[in-house]
């Protein structure tokens, strides 16, 4: 990563690969800049957007706070206008239980429920991961958690069993939709009902799943998804070749390799032969040790179904991804449609829906948002593009001092700022 912002947004974890080094391959990768500019590059900047900010709109107060919030994301632990101006967040463990499922997530808090007023939570929000490892305790959710915590939003950040082992499945929809049904059922934390879910990368997809439920999809009044997909095979052809479509043009990026390890993984659940998993595992641990390791000997003794996984997850061509889905296991195909909302009719959605995905996202292409957009209810949709900052869930800028960053980088952050305060507004009264 190479400036500001770089860890709340950025929750996918990278980890030894299949196909090689595990460093992301940015189109146009910016400059890396000293840790201590890192902080002074959101700081500086953020004075100046404020101030278009306060000319921007008739709800000043709340525009020069989404700023305040973008400039606590870019000063991640650090100081900043929004710490200094609000206490720190309570952060607790919660149990409960939804029909008769029991469940254990995060609570984030502006401050202590009792006396709270002004500090009293304005709205609720389920914060969902990627299939991260640290699942709910990685460090960049739980600082993005306690920003929203200090902007006045009940957080509650669910346990999700599946992405500590990179493991993804139908079910996570419906944790999610527990998880919501709880926060929503206490008013203390949802005023007025106002409830909403924020997902990140793969978790955009069940978090769409879970707001179609029947028992929660009336009380959903947003969802904001960071690099998510619509066409779940589609999402997987580019993440194994790195080609995607758009207008009738195919373009390219080199692939990051979290979307193969997530495939390994998510495939061990549907391999009758326990002894894939050992061997899937040497294969990340050899290619970690030396990105240029022989795999072959151990493919060779791969099952019939994990030589399906691997012929997938290690396959450059485009032309022979349906061949290679079509032989994955049937269970896990079936699994895979009933996660791919492209399969789904999303007119039914209640909720106000805002997208936000990089140009340069080498996980999940651009255009999935876009398509996702088009297929939500007219209006109620809104799709952000961001031109150069954000990869699949990282951002990083040019030095302040640079044409790039006041040409490019600054647009990007209008961008981003106007998702905040998009954001922000939910915790009014309708």
């Amino acid at each position: 990563m190479s400036t500001a912002l770089p860890r709340c947004f950025s929750l996918i974890q990278r980890k030894p690969t299949l196909t090689g080094s595990c460093r992301r391959n940015h189109p146009n990768p910016a400059p890396r800049q000293p840790d201590s500019f890192r902080t002074a590059n959101g700081v500086i900047a953020l004075p100046l957007l404020a101030l278009i900010i306060l000319l921007a709109g008739c709800a000043p107060a709340r525009h020069y706070e989404a700023a305040l919030v973008l400039g606590d994301i870019a000063a991640v632990e650090g100081a900043s206008g929004l710490k200094r101006a609000t206490p720190a967040p309570l952060r607790q463990v919660v149990t409960y239980s939804v029909s008769g499922r029991q469940h254990s997530a995060d609570l984030y808090l502006p401050g202590p429920l009792e006396g709270c007023g002004a500090r009293c939570p304005r709205a609720a929000i389920v914060a969902v991961p990627g299939a991260v490892p640290g699942a709910k305790d990685d460090p960049r959710l739980v600082a993005f958690a306690t920003t929203l915590a200090r902007a006045g939003f009940a957080v509650l950040a669910p346990e999700m069993p599946g992405f500590r082992s990179m493991r993804v499945r139908p079910s996570d929809a419906r944790e999610i939709a527990d998880a919501f049904s709880y926060l929503a059922s206490r008013p203390e934390l949802a005023p007025g009902g106002r409830a909403g879910m924020f997902a990140f990368s793969y978790a955009v997809g069940p978090a769409l799943l879970a707001a179609l439920q029947d028992d929660i999809r009336e009380q959903v009044r947003f969802v904001v998804g960071l690099g998510g997909y619509h066409d779940l095979p589609r999402a997987m052809r580019f993440f194994t070749t790195g080609w995607f479509e758009h207008e009738g043009q195919w373009r390219r990026i080199t692939p990051d390799d979290t979307g193969r390890m997530v495939l390994v993984h998510a495939s061990l659940d549907y391999l009758d032969d326990a002894g894939d998993d050992e061997r899937f595992e040497r294969m990340v641990e050899l290619r970690g040790r030396d990105p240029d390791a022989d795999l072959a000997p151990l493919a060779a003794g791969l099952s019939a179904q994990g030589k399906a996984v691997y012929a997938l997850a290690v396959n450059p061509d485009p032309a022979r991804f349906p061949e290679l889905l079509a032989a994955l296991p049937e269970a896990m195909r079936a699994d895979m449609e009933r996660l791919n909302l492209a399969r789904h009719d999303l007119k039914p959605l209640r909720a106000r829906l805002l997208l936000v995905h990089g140009r340069n996202d080498n996980l999940i292409p651009w255009p999935e948002s876009l398509a996702l957009a088009a297929a939500a209810p007219e209006g109620q949709a809104e799709a952000f593009l961001i031109h150069r900052v954000l990869g699949h869930v990282d951002l990083s800028f040019s030095s302040l001092f640079s044409w790039r960053f006041w040409s490019e980088d600054l647009p990007d952050l209008w961008r981003l700022w106007r998702v905040i305060d998009l954001l922000l507004a939910e915790r009014e009264a309708a």
